[in-house]
């Protein structure tokens, strides 16, 4: 299999294969993957049998082939072949990763190959009811509405969609932002996707929202309807500095953009503390399981 390091041309062959998006997390979305396509050194290939597939290197250098895409059933076997050799030639480290659960309930009734499988925590999504984020009604995001309403109070404020003409203002806080935080690599990484999403302002699917202060950008957030049922939230950056400002970015975004898609995708926590933490402040709905697959 020879593979091919994803661009920004690849956005017609992966629509064919992605849409619909009938997937429940965010790592099938061609946005996603082509943000992070430095950091995960991402590359595909097509089969003979027109099978998508997708590889992938996690961050301790370890490849794997993502869950493959628009095979027919009867040619599953033969796929699975063709990718245990190249790992067994390549030495990786284990044959999948940000597979879903209807494909693992596949794997095992794959009788020829015996397959270890186990849970990925670090990588769940966060599936949100977009209702309960836009209302923040109830006790538990009591809260969240009171350092929406604080932010509200507190500050004059304008919201403006991204654009061209505000590409600039938006580079520039995420460098801000960057500066602002402990930068570690995957930090890095994200800079450069935003830069890329904003030098390919309607290439991609996405809406993007800005906050000004002062005339200054100081929040923005980019999102992505991936069909009637589903939307996900790539990136979401606002100055720490000002309170309730996080949570008026959320709030404001889904009521302008998503308030008509039942359910959000704000994609995983990576293992980190803090992140976790927030992610499940917000009281989602559900965790969108993710797995590992060895061999």
């Amino acid at each position: 299999m020879n593979f091919t390091e994803l661009t920004i041309e690849d956005k017609k062959i992966f629509d064919k294969y992605i849409k619909p998006y009938n997937f429940k997390t965010c790592e099938y979305s061609f946005t996603n993957l082509y943000i992070w396509r430095r950091a995960f050194h991402i590359q595909y290939t097509i089969l003979s049998d027109g099978t998508l597939i997708l590889m992938k290197r996690d961050d301790r250098g370890n490849y794997y082939f993502m869950e493959p895409i628009g095979y027919k059933d009867k040619n599953l076997s033969k796929v699975l072949d063709k990718l245990i050799l190249y790992k067994k030639e390549n030495n990786m480290a284990y044959l999948f990763r940000d597979v879903e659960e209807p494909f693992i309930q596949k794997l095992k009734e794959m009788s020829d190959y015996e397959f270890s499988i186990e849970e990925d925590r670090d990588s769940f999504d966060y599936i949100y009811e977009s209702e309960k984020l836009i209302s923040l009604s109830g006790k538990k995001l009591h809260s969240k509405k009171n350092h929406v309403n604080t932010f509200m109070r507190s500050y004059d404020f304008k919201l403006k969609k991204i654009d061209d003409n505000n590409a600039g203002d938006v580079m520039e806080m995420a460098k801000h932002w960057v500066k602002q935080n402990f930068c570690v690599d995957y930090l890095y990484f994200e800079l450069k996707g935003v830069q890329d999403i904003l030098n390919h302002i309607g290439k991609l699917d996405f809406e993007g929202m800005a906050i000004y202060i002062d005339n200054k950008a100081e929040a923005f957030t980019f999102g992505e309807r991936v069909n009637d049922d589903m939307a996900i939230i790539h990136i979401e950056k606002a100055n720490v500095d000002i309170d309730g400002l996080y949570a008026f970015i959320n709030n404001a975004f889904l009521k302008n953009y998503y308030y008509d898609v039942p359910f959000i995708n704000r994609e995983q926590d990576l293992g980190i503390d803090g992140l976790r933490k927030a992610k499940l402040s917000y009281q989602p709905y559900k965790l969108e399981k993710k797995f590992i697959v060895k061999i």
